[in-house]
């Protein structure tokens, strides 16, 4: 048997404003919060049931949010690709925008299908193409 991916931890110097954030751009909810650290997901998972399914096969994995001093200096090795279910991708990316997210340059060309963002602190990620009806074609 393999290991799952259950948890990714994103440093930062505010957890509280980006649980705000991801919760808003992901629907997820806080599932734990203590001083500077805070735990994100799906909401409405059970322990008992979350732990056989993570035994059983993949599960979308939580954030974990926690508070370091150091700044944030140079592009990510590791981000996050977020994909529209129900909107279109410009739609989308006004949306982020709204919450808080920025626009990010990291060498694109400008032919991307993809948008680069970045979160209140920084974080970049990409925002796909939409897998809405309608907007999505192989």
């Amino acid at each position: 048997m393999a290991s799952r991916l259950t948890e990714i931890s994103l440093d930062c110097h505010d957890p509280d404003r980006l649980a705000e954030f991801w919760t808003a751009a992901l629907d997820w909810a806080v599932l734990h919060h203590e001083p500077s650290l805070v735990e994100i997901g799906p909401s409405g998972r059970d322990d008992d049931a979350l732990l056989d399914a993570v035994r059983s096969g993949p599960v979308a994995p939580t954030m974990f949010l926690a508070a370091v001093p150091e700044d944030k200096v140079v592009k990510n090795r590791v981000h996050f690709d977020l994909s529209p279910i129900d909107r279109s991708q410009d739609e989308e990316v006004d949306r982020l925008l709204a919450l808080g997210a920025s626009h990010a340059e990291v060498g694109q060309s400008g032919e991307e299908s993809w948008v680069v963002l970045a979160d209140p602190e920084g974080n970049e990620f990409c925002v796909l193409r939409s897998l809405a009806a309608g907007h999505f074609a192989l």
